[in-house]
């Protein structure tokens, strides 16, 4: 980074110069791309981290990294291709895996549109186009047929470099997930889980997911054992450089019902899954799919309340349910419910056992709730309380992610 940087200081004092040549427009690239994906992407840390950073001589500005990305990106050095993708996997990944979900989808599109016309069959090219169609909503009808082509073109244009593949499959899968095709998106999630290696524990725990929402019939037809998917879990958990992935640390424990000679079922463990994940931030742009994931969690519900005898994971599941339900309430624009399902989970805290994660997490919903009807103060306030209350729960690192780009 301090060699960027001080090539960077080179780069500004030679602006003025009149004699510029092919060379020149690459160091520029160099440095465009260097210092814009550096400073992108410490921005994204927590603020203790990066002021420990700052102190030895890094710098996260999040502002300075975009605006040297564009005119890298803009440029016509070797380097603006690479410029470009690493603000295609910022606005289409990044700032919906780790921050609040609002992806910059406009400047992705322009950013694509020239990659597009050059390189049409493109694999990279072509799965970002599909990728992009993803998060504007458009999954099914007229618009679904054409970015699911993408997606197979894509298959069909790339044979030797297995990862696209698997990228592929996985995006097939949360397509089907968010309308709700349980048997398409568990074809995908099964394929993922026989042929990537990335994360074994994620894809059987995935798999069995989406089983868990097919209906009695579809299941058997399937041939799969649910409770024996859930017990491989555990095994399957890997590490790197001596710590567990925390998405994997996450299936582990939920899967951790079935480990009893008595299973306790989980449930919607898939859109459980879909809000780790961000989903529902994508879904949430298409009213109907958000309208029909609430029917579901509302059925759960009448389902959950009419048992007679409640296992010891009960208020955790009316808990999670509540918290699926206000986000659906949220992006349906029924703001008042959405802030009484929030509410009632914070209230129902020192009731839930074992999924402790779902407080915090909920406070800074609740913020973000907040925040969108221009309730600053309070938006705030919620927000911290999350971020400074709480700690060692499930999926903390990613929460703590989504705060900073919060606020």
């Amino acid at each position: 980074f301090s060699i960027k940087r001080e090539c960077h200081q080179v780069l500004q004092m030679t602006q003025g110069n009149k004699s510029k040549n092919e060379t020149y427009y690459q160091f520029e690239g160099g440095v465009k791309l260097g210092i814009g994906a550096f400073n992108l992407m410490l921005s994204l840390l927590p603020g203790r981290i990066l002021r420990l950073l700052e102190f030895i001589g890094f710098s996260g500005n999040r502002d300075l990294g975009l605006c040297q990305l564009r005119e890298g990106a803009s440029g016509s050095s070797l380097r603006a291709i690479l410029c470009t993708f690493t603000l295609l996997v910022y606005h289409t990944y990044v700032s919906l895996i780790l921050g609040t979900g609002e992806a910059n989808i406009q400047e992705a599109d322009s950013l694509l549109e020239p990659y597009l016309q050059k390189f049409p069959n493109g694999s990279i090219i072509l799965f970002y186009a599909a990728r992009i169609d993803t998060l504007k909503g458009n999954f099914e009808k007229a618009s679904i047929f054409f970015f699911l082509l993408m997606f197979q073109e894509c298959i069909a244009a790339q044979q030797e470099w297995k990862q696209i593949h698997h990228l592929c499959y996985w995006e097939l899968m949360w397509c089907f997930t968010f309308q709700q095709n349980w048997l398409q998106a568990y074809r995908y999630a099964d394929l993922l889980s026989k042929e990537s290696r990335w994360s074994k524990a994620i894809y059987v725990f995935q798999k069995a997911a989406i089983l868990c929402m097919l209906p009695e019939d579809d299941l058997k037809r399937t041939g799969e054992d649910i409770v024996s998917l859930f017990r491989q879990v555990d095994g399957l958990k890997q590490r790197i450089a001596g710590k567990s992935i925390p998405t994997e640390k996450f299936a582990v424990r939920k899967a951790r019902r079935y480990a009893s000679s008595q299973p306790v079922k989980l449930v919607l463990p898939a859109l459980e899954m879909m809000y780790v994940w961000n989903g529902f931030a994508i879904v949430g742009k298409r009213p109907d799919l958000t309208e029909n994931l609430l029917v579901t969690i509302e059925k759960e519900e009448t389902t959950l309340q009419n048992e007679t005898n409640h296992s010891e994971y009960y208020m955790d599941d009316v808990c999670m349910l509540q918290l699926l339900k206000g986000l659906c309430l949220k992006h349906l624009g029924r703001l008042m419910q959405a802030e009484l399902c929030f509410s009632r989970v914070i209230q129902s805290e020192k009731q839930i056992k074992y999924d402790t994660y779902l407080v915090p997490f909920t406070l800074y919903e609740l913020g973000l709730l907040y925040k969108q009807q221009d309730e600053r103060e309070k938006a705030i306030r919620y927000i911290e309380a999350a971020k400074n209350n709480y700690k060692e729960y499930s999926m903390e690192s990613r929460l703590h992610f989504r705060i900073h780009a919060a606020l």
